[in-house]
């Protein structure tokens, strides 16, 4: 008879880690290590302009802090990283050395080929459960974009858009987002 012994890996110790090597990212997700390749254009596109966008807009008004691709430590053995994330002024204490140590305002995931179930069900239900106020899932390929809101400890939708759409989502009230500006190839 032999035994067989599966430890999982600790956020700590996934933090403990060097850097991801070029051109692979790393997520640790429920103690075993998770490797994504790189984004498409259209997906790196779409993060990038919304980047300028939400960016702007926190910078101007001085709302807090605003980044993406940085780990997150979701719970004792899941690190994710959010596309994109935000932390309002009065919750920037949570940011500290190579992880947040707490839950972001708002996360940003953007749908790759491959990833629909991981960003709609495992981060869906993961960032709820570790109390991210705000989800919005955009979806290049689709061209349309969800903001869901954090009530009783799920989500619900708040606001959505699509294709040429100019929506507004929160936790950014007076933000209007073209949709039209992260699409590639641009609406003709």
């Amino acid at each position: 008879m032999s035994t067989i012994s599966a430890t999982r890996m600790t956020a700590r110790q996934f933090l403990e880690m060097p850097e991801d090597p070029h051109e692979i990212r790393r997520e640790l997700v429920d103690g075993e290590i998770v490797v994504s390749p790189s984004p498409t254009f259209m997906h790196g596109r779409a993060n990038l302009q919304l980047a300028v966008i939400i960016g702007s807009h926190i910078k101007t008004r001085k709302l807090g802090e605003f980044a993406g691709d940085v780990d997150n430590t979701v719970s004792k053995f899941t690190v994710r990283r959010p596309d994109l994330f935000y932390f309002s002024n009065a919750r920037l204490h949570l940011v500290k050395g190579k992880s947040v140590l707490g839950p972001p305002d708002l996360c940003v995931e953007f749908v790759s080929p491959g990833s629909e179930r991981i960003d709609r069900v495992e981060k869906f239900a993961e960032y709820a459960a570790y109390g991210v106020a705000n989800y919005w899932i955009v979806d290049p390929a689709a061209r349309t974009a969800e903001a869901y809101v954090l009530k009783d400890g799920h989500y619900t939708l708040a606001a959505n858009g699509s294709g040429n759409d100019i929506v507004r989502f929160p936790p950014f009230p007076d933000l209007e987002i073209p949709l039209a500006e992260l699409w590639w190839p641009p609406p003709g």
